[in-house]
């Protein structure tokens, strides 16, 4: 159940259009007549799960790396090149593999690899390898998200009524 609210929650169609009651309300969750509608949604909930909780085994071989000369780990400033598909965090260190895509992913308002490193500015980076973790979960991340995409409209089309109105679970 937790991964087809997972998968529900992520899919852009919902957020889009539900945009505003999420902001001010709890999400309503739409449940399919169709079983295995619920239980492809689940499983890419599930695939999602696995990649934000980091211990996916989609995150080997990542795609990120850490990279630059010295012993300077400190979050000096966050400048993404484009060209170089690449995050500075000081003159010495930068993160590479880095994508335009995955660098400008957004969760709620905050682009995540900008906002990790900007929370740590002027502090040294103690795990780099968990940066380069969630780098390399973006990028199937948005994957997913397309595939949830493609599925969530015949979810909403076969949507559970009872007493005349779409049933949701509300949070």
């Amino acid at each position: 159940m937790l991964a087809y609210i997972y998968a529900v929650l992520y899919s852009p169609t919902y957020r889009q259009k539900y945009a505003q009651e999420l902001r001010t309300d709890f999400p309503r969750i739409p449940f399919p007549l169709n079983a295995d509608l619920f239980r492809r949604m689940a499983a890419l909930g599930q695939r999602l799960i696995a990649l934000h909780l980091l211990n996916s085994p989609e995150l080997d071989p990542p795609v990120a790396r850490y990279q630059g000369t010295g012993s300077n780990d400190t979050v000096r400033h966050v400048r993404y090149d484009e060209a170089r598909q690449r995050v500075d965090i000081n003159a010495d260190k930068y993160f590479e593999g880095i994508t335009l895509e995955m660098w400008a992913y957004r969760i709620g308002g905050y682009q995540v690899l900008e906002k990790y490193l900007k929370d740590r500015k002027g502090r040294r980076l103690d795990d780099p390898v968990r940066y380069i973790r969630i780098a390399t979960a973006i990028a199937p991340t948005i994957e997913v998200q397309g595939e949830i995409d493609t599925i969530y409209p015949a979810v909403e089309a076969s949507t559970l009524a009872l007493g005349g109105a779409s049933t949701a679970l509300q949070g």
